[in-house]
């Protein structure tokens, strides 16, 4: 048996389709989505992101525009941006660039955005309010996964799905999204004694731990939807997840590749958000 490849670059390709669409809409009702996005310092990869996400707000008809901080900013400056985008009415998201130099309080920084314009659903009251499924905005890959298991109608109701890895960022949000859609689940870590016990009761297995192959063949449940989150760069410079892709898609029953799994649906998410925010605005939710 080989696993479906669940293929990320097709799914997010069809929801930016339908994100385009919403778009026009707006803008034909003289509302056109807008996001800033805020980046401190010359991080060589942050400023691809920002480039990747700039382009992808081109292409679906999102106005963005970028704020550009040197390394050795004040906080305050940039929480003084952050509070005159917060009252800016043609700016719908607001994203800063993760990571932020050392001196800068991440938490202080997220929670001073707009609850209504946080897209990356980072704030802590998006955070918390996973737990109640009230939140205004879902954290973006978390958001994106389920996207994909809703595309390949994969069933989340009464499975046993199985979280290894708890940041704030994938792990927790990631648990609490598919609590809430009627899974029983289980949150590991890299650490997690026995971890094979668990992953191979998985009918989900959602991985992201940042070690490279972690997951093998012999730990994954046959037939299992296995979602891999990981992005780790071989000293060769391959890109590879967290799972064996080669060995455990002979085994499983859907599985994301690394590349071109869960990456491309993290931006279209925010990109969602966006259009989401703005039609918000417009009175459309």
């Amino acid at each position: 048996m080989s696993a479906n490849v669940i293929d990320g670059k097709a799914i997010a390709k069809e929801v930016r389709a339908e994100l385009k669409v919403r778009a026009e809409i707006l803008e034909k009702n003289g509302l056109k989505p807008g996001l800033a996005v805020i980046i401190v310092g010359d991080d060589p990869a942050a400023k691809i992101y920002v480039r990747n996400k700039v382009k992808a707000c081109s292409e679906v008809g999102i106005h963005s525009e970028v704020h550009n901080f040197p390394e050795d900013t004040l906080q305050d400056d940039v929480q003084c941006c952050i509070q005159e985008l917060n009252e800016n009415p043609f700016i719908h998201g607001i994203l800063v660039q993760l990571p932020l130099p050392q001196h800068f309080d991440a938490n202080r920084i997220m929670t001073s955005i707009a609850v209504e314009k946080d897209v990356d659903g980072f704030h802590l009251y998006n955070v918390g309010a996973l737990v109640t499924g009230n939140t205004v905005f879902s954290p973006c890959t978390p958001h994106g996964i389920m996207i994909m298991l809703n595309k390949k109608h994969i069933p989340i109701e009464g499975q046993h799905a199985v979280m290894v890895g708890r940041s704030n960022i994938v792990g927790k949000p990631m648990a609490l999204m598919l609590l809430e859609k009627g899974a029983t689940v289980t949150i590991c870590t890299s650490k997690t004694r026995d971890l094979a016990m668990y992953t191979k009761n998985a009918d989900i297995l959602v991985v992201a731990t940042g070690r490279p192959r972690m997951i093998s063949k012999e730990m994954v449940k046959s037939g299992a939807t296995v979602i891999d989150v990981g992005i780790n760069r071989l000293p060769d410079g391959k890109l590879v997840g967290d799972v064996d892709f080669a060995s455990v898609k002979e085994k499983a029953g859907f599985i994301t590749p690394v590349p071109g799994g869960v990456g491309p649906m993290t931006i279209t998410m925010l990109l969602c958000n966006t259009i989401e925010a703005a039609e918000r605005v417009y009175g459309v939710i």
